[in-house]
């Protein structure tokens, strides 16, 4: 079930989350260079939440189904990974591209947000699919208001995605959060205006449009359990707001 918030304050304490949050991307985006290791932009995004007294939403998190804590405070998915990648020692490379998915815990709600950026200088076809997974969000973000059902949110997003030859991945995609890091409903990419759940005043919803270069299949690493990779070996993009639904429509609270 979804947070409901109800008081300023608590309006307030997302908008902070929400803004510490979309900084601490920027950093992480700036620092993603060749050469530098997957598990270092992981260090630099702990020191920057713990340092403010906050708590990383995805450290130790376990998912539904699952009996292995997620061991790392970034989610970082490089070129085919499509989402949830673990840290590691990976050095990243000129061309690669690269997801950088963050939450936190502020005050006792969390935020969620996250971004796809180049390392060095990147193909024509990684700088489109970059583009249209950051579009794609938007799309969605613009039907979100009091009143709207989430098949809106999938239909705006799956329309745009497929007019630019992309495929969007359907077994992954958005949710509310609060005072859970994943709360319901689930928002996929994917749907039917008019149907589905109504978005309410005082809802947390994070969209997330998912997008691959090729096939839209993906598989999940046995090994790990957690890191998801397109089937195809091609690229995948990924982009993520938090978004606070207000009587006025919906205030995007990880924008810095």
């Amino acid at each position: 079930m979804a947070t409901i918030l109800t008081t300023e304050e608590e309006y307030e304490i997302v908008r902070e989350g929400g803004k510490r949050l979309g900084l601490i991307l920027q950093v992480l985006a700036s620092s993603a260079k060749p050469g530098v290791t997957t598990m270092e932009l992981d260090q630099i995004a702990h020191k920057l939440i713990t340092k403010e007294g906050d708590k990383p939403a995805f450290l130790g998190y376990t998912p539904d189904g699952s009996d292995r804590p997620y061991p790392a405070t970034l989610c970082i998915s490089v070129n085919s990974e499509v989402v949830h990648g673990i840290p590691k020692d990976r050095v990243l490379r000129d061309g690669d591209i690269v997801g950088l998915d963050l939450g936190l815990s502020h005050r006792g709600l969390y935020v969620d947000s996250a971004i796809t950026v180049p390392v060095g200088e990147i193909d024509d076809v990684a700088k489109r699919l970059i583009e249209t997974t950051r579009e794609a969000l938007s799309r969605g973000m613009n039907v979100v208001k009091v009143g709207a059902r989430i098949g809106d949110i999938g239909e705006a997003i799956e329309r745009y995605v497929k007019t630019e030859g992309f495929a969007i991945v359907k077994i992954l995609g958005g949710h509310a959060l609060g005072v859970h890091p994943h709360e319901e409903p689930y928002i996929p990419n994917y749907g039917k205006r008019g149907t589905g759940p109504i978005l309410k005043e005082g809802m947390l919803i994070a969209l997330e449009p998912i997008v691959n270069e090729g096939s839209p299949k993906v598989t999940l690493d046995e090994k790990d359990g957690y890191t998801f990779h397109t089937e195809d070996g091609k690229r995948s993009a990924h982009f993520e707001h938090t978004l606070l639904i207000t009587k006025d429509g919906a205030e995007i609270i990880t924008l810095v």
